[in-house]
């Protein structure tokens, strides 16, 4: 599978509504962190995030890390 895109070196630290999300994987979407489509016909897909109560989410735009969606702190070594 080939490397997702870098989309940013810090995590993307959001207040969510309860809902569903899907968080964006290929790196490419313009509506980072989340999934706008851009990963069609790749390999990649997007994860979905199920958001129960209201809270605030650190959710990684490196697309390196090994807690998706979360960070986990892994853009510090990029």
């Amino acid at each position: 599978m080939p490397e997702p895109t870098i989309a940013a070196k810090q995590p993307a630290i959001l207040d969510l509504d309860p809902g569903t999300y899907w968080w964006c994987s290929c790196g490419r979407s313009a509506g980072q962190p989340f999934c706008d489509g851009s990963h069609a016909g790749s390999e990649f897909v997007p994860k979905e995030i199920r958001i129960e109560t209201r809270k605030r989410v650190a959710l990684c735009q490196c697309k390196r890390t090994h807690d998706a969606p979360r960070c986990d702190g892994t853009h510090r070594e990029l």
